[in-house]
């Protein structure tokens, strides 16, 4: 509940503090609102009162560093005890001189206000002084809507004020700035490295499905992911493996290189294929043998000669891809996909809205 909802509306009583800004001009308030807003508020009107510094009902605070509008602003907010309807223009008018006096004077709930205010407004030729303020007032919100500004829209923020300004004056801030779009560089380059490692994978599991389906016997029981023998059911990637993969082993069958000297490339990646094949399948656990070609010879070479550390993390990558493959393909059920339509940025699940 609201303390009180206008500082004006106070005015008349007796007031018996007075708050000094940095142009000199005195405002009227509440010891006891000020005390309940703001622990550090309260001591310094305690030390006021000890040290003498006036009566009881003449206590002098300085709130200095910020014009006057912006501490009639922050003292309005605390008398509401919250931001409310109709204060939020008040918000962002006076956003970074309020999250510095939130900060100082250690009003939380008007610190994340203030800090989400700045960070919905910041521009381009703002966003070096923010991020230093949010530095000095430990916001991390506003820290890293002001990193990612920087890292989209560098050439903007080198033609900003603030930035001739770090370089001139500040060189810890340049440092750290720049060295934030070095850390986004890198973290594009794993993440795109860990994309390509991921499709790899994911490309790898449907090569062993694709084996899987096209050495299917012709009696075996039709699945919704296998056609007839030797054929590739679905559309798409899944048939052009499939074509890729009957290419191949129309080659591996015919070469006359794969036994000379040196070998045949192709003929290798053909055994290789059949070699993770054998590390994934799980046929030979089942009833009825898995068809692939040396599907068993590599199972029982594996077995009596265990395979090195770098063959197994691949064959446990593609296995783990080929099940998330499965996990993207299930249906949702309606409930989730409302939910996740709810929550999520995707125009995908949005949709599912409408």
């Amino acid at each position: 509940m609201a303390l009180y909802a206008d500082l004006d509306a106070l005015r008349a009583s007796a007031a018996d503090v007075r708050i000094v800004t940095s142009d000199g001009q005195t405002i009227a308030a509440h010891s006891y609102v000020l005390g309940s807003a703001s622990p550090v508020l309260e001591r310094m009107i305690d030390r006021a009162r000890c040290r003498g510094w006036g009566a009881a009902a003449d206590c002098t605070v300085a709130v200095l560093g910020v014009p006057c509008d912006a501490v009639l602003a922050f003292l309005h907010l605390l008398y509401s005890s919250r931001v409310a309807p109709g204060m939020e223009q008040l918000v962002a008018a006076h956003g970074p001189q309020l999250l510095a006096l939130a900060h100082a004077y250690r009003v939380g709930w008007l610190k994340r206000a203030a800090e989400a205010a700045v960070s919905a407004r910041l521009t381009a030729d703002r966003a070096v002084d923010m991020l230093k303020l949010a530095r000095l007032c430990d916001a991390p919100r506003l820290y890293t809507r002001c990193a990612r500004l920087a890292d989209k829209d560098f050439a903007a923020v080198e033609a900003s004020d603030g930035w001739r300004f770090a370089r001139l004056h500040d060189p810890a801030l340049e440092l750290e700035l720049l060295q934030l779009l070095e850390d986004a560089d890198t973290r594009r380059a794993r993440w795109a490295r860990a994309r390509a490692s991921q499709e790899a994978y994911r490309q790898l599991g449907n090569a062993m499905g694709s084996l899987d389906r096209i050495f299917a016997a012709a009696d075996d029981e039709p699945s919704p992911s296998a056609g007839p023998a030797g054929t590739c059911a679905g559309d798409g990637d899944g048939d052009a493996t499939c074509q890729g993969l009957r290419l191949l082993m129309r080659h591996f069958a015919t070469c006359v290189r794969k036994v000379a000297p040196g070998g045949c490339a192709r003929c290798k990646r053909m055994l290789q294929l059949f070699r993770l094949h054998a590390s994934v399948c799980d046929r030979p656990e089942q009833d009825q043998p898995c068809r692939v070609p040396l599907c068993s010879h590599f199972t029982a070479k594996m077995q009596a000669e265990k395979a090195d550390k770098t063959w197994r993390l691949l064959a446990k990558k593609v296995t783990r891809a080929r099940a998330m493959a499965g996990l993207a393909d299930r249906q949702v059920p309606e409930v989730v996909a409302m939910s996740w339509a709810k929550y999520s940025t995707s125009s995908k699940w949005r949709a599912k809205l409408r």
